[in-house]
Formats: structure tokens, C-alpha cells, sequence
């Protein structure tokens, strides 16, 4: 669980040292940040087995940095990480995390009005008074006040890949007990939610009061809220709550239906009980005599209720209790059914790892075929290609497909910008030249409904577009969707043959799942990637493909679930 708290504290870095004009150090940070959030295994572990080279062996991570994360382990801090924090303005740091204000603005908000919290921040926004100052205005002072609930919404709830891997590695701590005859991660966690409150965790086992000892002792608790003969609640290091209880088997599918399904889910289902004359709760069905009809498993409730298994990320009372009673719920798709992933980035722009480690990494994934789709040239941040580049980043990756020729089938594609007039950022001449492009929205976030809406639908216009990726622009806990038409959008992608993108980042998770259910009544196609910039990121994929199942999404509707022959004739058309 270090990971997270020592990628935390390198994004940190990188904003402070920003704040400062320090140039490169804050992109170096960064991209060390992201790879150590999306490692597969924990860090600490791998500096005991491989010492310092073990961790010069993560992408992104020089000398200088592995000597940071040396430091983290041995002692919890980073020595310049509390120096730099010391020459900030009290509650700087707090304010640079607004969606609006950003480093620059929370210095001159500083220095103009004294805003020293974010509880002051929403005092002066409130009160009119940020409106007054140069370079704000009215319009600045509502984003700010958005910005400041969205902060407020992201310290109840993490996001779900961080969360999913917590739950994870308390699992497999967990399941090292003998005593432990079953256990599975159950609430919001198990139904993919984009983010979580806590985590829950069921368990069935011959020594409960073991399970609790074991559980309230473990390293990553900070405070232990609740400790009972089959129940405890802890809260871990990183703020998160954790809450374990040991059932007994006769009741553990009650309880595991129970405890995944949200509270409207689970309300319609006790009225059905009812209806037939039972009883449900989380020890089980019963009937009127109080006897036990069933609860050793979920698929026997919800048979018993006259219903198909509901799958958990569609637990949430939007359709899916009715589509089980007429036995006409959707087969999602599986996930094991992705055959190749289509938007990658790597060392050509804002990647840390070359295009040969990301095909090599697919290979592994027994991926079909990929395409590698570096940044554009308008993306400078993003080290974004010029033609010239371009040119010979399509040469590069020329010689990569013929060297894994009977291994993968290989795209030299590109994520190219769509510019304010909804033009795209290379001319036709060179997008033909590209064999697969998608195209997304980076700037310019503030258009009008109107504006933005025909910039998107002006691009999927063009004729070499063949995906619209992370098509509302938003990033959960940090930025609103921006505001556009997408019923429009959906529409026009569907009328084109574009496929919408569900971007598996777990800082993304664009499209949502009621946008993708939306776009799908729409007859849309979709495409699960990744957005890596590693890889280790191509991991996120589940993350996607649990978007798409809360989406109500089959097979058919994904174009990189079809097999590498259908696709290349899909793709090079």
C-alpha cells in the first residue's frame, strides 16, 4: 500500500516545484508518480528482494528518485518533499488542488486576499470578492465554487482503481488464514462503482475471533472504530475504512447479495419477497414460519425471487430487477473477451516506456493487436509530435510490426487533438498516412454547449476519425464533464461509424456507465483502451470492461473484442 502514499507525495512534488517555475523536474515527477500508482505488485516488496536496482527498474525512476523511495520506507517521509512543503504560504498546498485555481492562482489569491484554506476559498467565492480580481471574473468564481465541492465529494470517496487494489491486498492478507474457508470483497468495490466510500469484506471461517484478531492487527490500520465477535471496522493509513464479517455459511450468499447491491437494489428486492409471501435480509430468504428457504449462495435468492442472476455491477436499480423477471438481461461482456487495446502512449510524447515494451507487454496479455497512438503536435505538455517526428515515429513503429509480425498485428496511430473550430491537429494529408486516430478534446474545456458540441461533431466528420476518445472530457474528482449535447454526439458517432471510447484510467472512467447505457440505445459502437503511458497501465484494462458491463454492454457492441482477422478488415477499410 506504499505505492499510492509515495506516488501522493512525488505529484506533490511536481505541483510545488511547478508553483516555483522549476522546469522539467515537475513532468520527471510525474511520470514516476504514475508509475508507481499503477505497479502490480508493492513496492516495498520489491526493494526487498532487489534492493535500489529493483527500483531503477521502474519506469520513470532514476538514482535520485529510487533514493527517495529508499527513504520513504526507512523512515515514512521524504526529506525535500517537507523542505519544499515549508516554503509554501499556509494552505497553499490545499488550494492548488481546486479545480479553477492551480498554482498561480492560489499564490495571487494568497497574496490578494489572504485565502490561506479552502474553507476561506468558499467564503470569498461566496461573498463576490474573487470576481474583483485581475484575471478572475465571475465565470472564475462559479468554477471555483464547483471545483470546491468537487474536493469536498473527493475526500469522502477514493477512486475505485486505488480502492480495488486496497481491498485487494487485504483480501490476499487475509486468505493466508487457514481458519478462512471463503471470502470475497462485497459492496460498492464488487459493483465497479468509479469510487468507494469504504470497503467491505465478507468471510466464512471456523475461528472467527482469529479472523478479528488478525484483522485489527495488521499494519496498514490506523484506528480500530469497532471490534466484535464477527464483525470489526478499522480505519487503514490512507484514511479508508475497512469493515470485515464472518458469516456463517447457511447465510453467506444472503449476505454477500446483500451487502454488494445498493440500497434501492436491495429495497426492490425485499418488496418482491414480500409479494411471495418471504422474508429477505441478509441471513437469508424465509418464509412465514421463519424457516430458512435458502442463502448459501446469491444465484439460489435470486432464483428463488423468480429472477435471473443479477451480475454485481448492475446491482444498482436502474432496470436491471425488471430485465431479470422477464429473463432479458443483457450477457455483458466478459473480462476476458478484449483482444487488443487502442490508445497507448509512450516515449514519442508523455509515455515512459518505448513502443516496443508496450507490444511486448500486449504479447504477455495475449492481446491480438494494439495501436500505438502517441500525442499530437498541439499537445506540447505532452511532448505532442510535429510532423517531421511523426514521420519517423510511423517509420519507428513500421519496423516493430514486422519485426512481431506473427506475434501481434501492430497500428501506428495517434491521439490526435481536436482543435476549438473542430478541426483536427494534422492535416488530411497526414492523418492518411495514420492507421488508426483517435481523436480528443484537450483544451478549451469552457465552450459553450453550442461551441463544444459542434467542435466534436464537426471532427467525427472527418474521414480517417476512428474513435472519439474520452468523449466528455471529465476527471473524476478533479473536473466536471464539459458541457455539451452528447445525445448529439452519440448520434453522430453512430450515423459515422466511430466507436466512443470508455477509457479504463481510473482517474477517467470516461464514458460513464449512464452515458454508455445512453449512447448504446443509440446503436454505438464502443472501444475499451487504456490511455497507458506505461506498461504496467495496459493492467486497467478491467477497470474499462466493468464500465461497460455497468453500461449494460455485450460483446457486439465492443469493435476490440473482434477477433485480429475481422479487425484488421474493420480497422484498414
Amino acid at each position: 500500500m506504499k505505492n499510492l502514499e509515495i506516488a501522493k507525495i512525488f505529484f506533490e512534488i511536481a505541483d510545488i516545484l511547478e508553483l516555483q517555475k522549476i522546469q522539467w523536474k515537475p513532468q520527471a515527477y510525474r511520470k514516476a508518480a504514475r508509475s508507481i500508482e499503477t505497479l502490480p505488485e508493492d513496492i516495498e516488496e520489491i526493494y526487498k528482494k532487489k534492493g535500489e536496482t529493483g527500483l531503477k527498474e521502474i519506469s520513470g525512476i532514476g538514482e535520485n528518485l529510487a533514493r527517495k523511495i529508499i527513504q520513504y520506507l526507512d523512515t515514512g517521509q521524504i526529506n525535500e518533499y517537507e523542505r519544499l512543503k515549508k516554503t509554501l504560504p499556509k494552505g497553499m498546498e490545499e488550494l492548488m488542488h481546486v479545480q479553477g485555481v492551480g498554482p498561480k492562482k492560489a499564490v495571487k489569491l494568497h497574496q490578494k486576499l489572504k485565502i490561506t484554506s479552502i474553507k476561506k476559498l468558499e467564503q470569498a467565492a461566496q461573498s463576490g470578492k474573487i470576481r474583483k480580481i485581475e484575471g478572475f471574473g465571475e465565470k472564475s468564481e462559479q468554477d471555483i465554487l464547483r471545483g470546491i465541492n468537487i474536493v469536498k465529494e473527493s475526500q469522502e470517496r477514493m477512486l475505485l482503481g486505488d480502492a480495488l487494489q486496497i481491498a485487494r491486498e487485504l483480501k490476499q492478507k487475509l486468505q493466508q488464514l487457514k481458519e478462512i474457508q471463503k471470502i470475497e470483497i462485497s459492496g460498492s468495490i464488487r459493483r465497479m462503482k468509479e469510487t468507494a466510500r469504504d470497503i467491505d469484506i465478507l468471510a466464512i471461517s471456523t475461528n472467527p475471533t482469529k479472523v478479528m484478531n488478525f484483522f485489527t492487527t495488521l499494519s496498514d490500520v490506523k484506528t480500530i472504530l469497532a471490534k466484535g465477535q464477527t464483525k470489526s471496522a478499522v480505519i487503514l493509513n490512507n484514511g479508508l475504512q475497512a469493515d470485515i464479517r464472518v458469516l456463517e455459511k447457511k447465510s453467506y450468499g444472503a449476505a454477500l447479495q446483500y451487502f454488494t447491491g445498493n440500497k434501492d437494489h436491495n429495497i426492490k428486492l425485499r418488496q418482491i419477497a414480500i409479494k411471495k409471501g418471504y422474508k429477505l435480509s441478509e441471513y437469508g430468504i424465509f418464509d412465514k414460519r421463519n424457516k430458512t428457504v435458502c442463502g448459501h449462495s446469491e444465484e439460489e435468492v435470486y432464483k428463488k425471487l423468480g429472477m435471473q442472476y443479477i451480475p454485481p455491477e448492475l446491482r444498482e436499480n436502474t432496470g436491471e430487477i425488471d430485465a431479470a423477471i422477464q429473463k432479458k438481461l443483457p450477457d455483458l461482456v466478459s473480462y476476458a473477451e478484449i483482444k487488443g487495446d487502442l490508445h497507448m502512449h509512450t516515449k514519442w510524447s508523455d509515455g515512459t516506456s518505448t513502443p516496443e515494451t508496450m507490444v511486448q507487454e500486449a504479447i504477455k496479455m495475449r492481446y491480438s493487436y494494439v495501436a500505438i497512438t502517441d500525442h499530437s503536435k498541439s499537445e506540447y505538455i505532452a511532448n505532442g509530435m510535429k510532423e517531421n517526428r511523426l514521420l519517423k515515429y510511423i517509420a519507428e513503429i513500421d519496423k516493430l510490426k514486422k519485426k512481431y509480425s506473427d506475434k501481434i498485428l501492430i497500428l501506428a496511430g495517434s491521439e490526435v487533438s481536436i482543435k476549438a473550430d473542430g478541426e483536427l491537429d494534422y492535416a488530411n494529408n497526414y492523418l492518411k498516412k495514420l492507421e488508426w486516430v483517435n481523436a480528443s478534446v484537450h483544451s478549451g474545456f469552457k465552450q459553450t454547449k453550442e461551441e463544444m458540441t459542434k467542435r466534436i461533431t464537426k471532427a467525427l466528420q472527418n474521414q480517417y476519425v476512428k474513435v472519439l476518445s474520452h468523449p466528455t472530457g471529465r476527471l473524476i474528482n478533479k473536473r466536471e464533464p464539459y458541457n455539451a449535447d452528447f445525445e448529439k454526439i452519440f448520434e453522430t458517432a453512430k450515423e459515422r461509424n466511430i466507436a466512443l471510447e470508455i477509457n479504463s484510467s481510473p482517474h477517467r472512467l470516461d464514458l460513464k456507465d449512464t452515458h454508455i447505457k445512453k449512447a448504446k440505445e443509440f446503436g454505438a459502437k464502443f472501444a475499451i483502451n487504456t490511455d497507458s503511458h506505461n506498461e504496467n497501465h495496459l493492467r486497467y484494462m478491467e477497470l474499462g470492461i466493468a464500465q461497460a458491463r455497468r453500461g449494460w454492454l455485450e460483446t457486439k457492441d465492443i469493435i476490440n473484442t473482434l477477433s485480429a482477422k475481422k479487425f484488421e478488415k474493420y480497422a484498414l477499410k
